[in-house]
């Protein structure tokens, strides 16, 4: 059997153990400490972020951020329709209506010409959820041109776009929230974690009551608010320490394995995902669409040499569970297509160029 060729897996930098063994030390183990505080500081000095909340996961996030916006039975949200559920799932939590809008061919993000056909129907909606796909941002210009119009706050879902920017500006700072995940995929990891970053302190400490189960300042326990038990544990805050030292070598590894595709497969009927020059990426994953043939084959002869890969994601307005919620196309059903012929190439930091050599000439055989 060949060695495993694994997606995108936890990448250890080597300074995690002592923020972990300082937890230990001192006894703050709980969901609390010094870790979390200062994974919250230290993000907020590489994002540029003015607050940072840090949470058991990026779904989390997401919700307080909506929860915190009031979006409430009943209530219209607009989201991309390519991505992972996490990112629509907390609008239902809330008795939201997810409305799903297509992307755009030039970034695979939300398409402004489909968010502006949503508007047109729904002129009210309660808030805008776009999401950065596989590393790159959407056009928030345009995007946040027509939230302004319609008086309505955009939450950045950054789960999978940490260390990229737009003009110049780190993602996760440009809607009213944003949104991290160190899901164990993920650039950086927690094993399991998020992060919301918002934009002043009130916000703040309205969502860490929240989080922390709403506890009011009183001797006994008292809750006035429904609570959530939403907290990021000091140990995990430490392994993202010793991750956040890593991110710019995270970033890099991830552009030279995107280049390396880019320029390997050159000569095939592929295209890679589109990189626009409003920002840069993170590269979180290299992906590709295939032209002329079904990627299902390239995953199936990558799978047979013990090689990761996956389709693209489905977008929510082909689930099941999302199939009768309303959707708007930019043209026609632009991530329908990208979904139908794309797949995610192995993007792993610790893949070797052999590594990696050994996929692409792999991929070069099934032409």
């Amino acid at each position: 059997m060949d060695e495993r060729i694994f997606l995108s897996t936890p990448h250890m930098c080597g300074k995690e153990m002592a923020y972990i063994e300082e937890a230990f030390q001192t006894n703050w183990i709980a969901p609390l400490g010094k870790n979390v505080t200062e994974f919250e500081n230290e993000m907020c000095t590489v994002t540029g972020a003015p607050c940072a909340v840090a949470m058991s996961a990026g779904t989390a996030a997401l919700h307080m951020a909506l929860h915190y916006l009031g979006v409430g039975r009943g209530d219209v949200v607009f989201c991309s329709s390519m991505t992972f559920a996490a990112s629509c799932n907390p609008i239902v939590y809330e008795g939201g209506i997810p409305i799903f809008i297509d992307s755009e061919p030039g970034s695979w993000n939300m398409s402004p010409v489909a968010l502006k056909k949503a508007f047109e129907k729904y002129p009210n909606p309660k808030a805008i959820v776009v999401v950065n796909l596989y590393g790159q941002s959407a056009d928030y210009d345009k995007i946040l041109e027509l939230a302004k119009e319609h008086h309505v706050p955009v939450v950045e879902d950054a789960a999978e776009s940490l260390g990229a920017t737009y003009k110049g500006k780190m993602t996760g700072t440009i809607g009213d929230f944003g949104v991290l995940s160190f899901n164990g995929n993920k650039i950086i990891t927690t094993s399991g974690g998020g992060m919301l970053l918002c934009k002043t302190e009130e916000e703040k400490a309205k969502i860490v009551k929240w989080i922390t189960q709403s506890r009011d300042p009183a001797r006994h326990y008292q809750h006035t608010e429904l609570g959530y038990n939403y907290r990021m544990s000091n140990i995990c805050a430490g392994i993202g320490r010793g991750q956040l030292t890593a991110l710019s070598d995270r970033v890099a590894k991830k552009t030279e394995i995107f280049e390396q595709y880019k320029n390997g497969l050159s000569d095939f009927p592929v295209d890679m995902m589109p990189v626009c020059d409003y920002g840069i990426p993170n590269y979180w994953l290299s992906c590709m669409t295939v032209r002329g043939k079904n990627p299902v084959s390239l995953m199936e002869a990558l799978e047979a040499r013990n090689i990761e890969s996956r389709p693209i994601w489905k977008p929510m307005h082909l689930q099941p569970y999302y199939k009768d919620c309303d959707y708007f196309m930019h043209d026609n059903d632009v991530s329908k297509s990208i979904f139908e012929t794309g797949i995610c190439l192995p993007s792993d930091t610790k893949m070797t160029k052999e590594q990696q050599n050994k996929v692409i000439e792999i991929l070069k055989a099934q032409f």
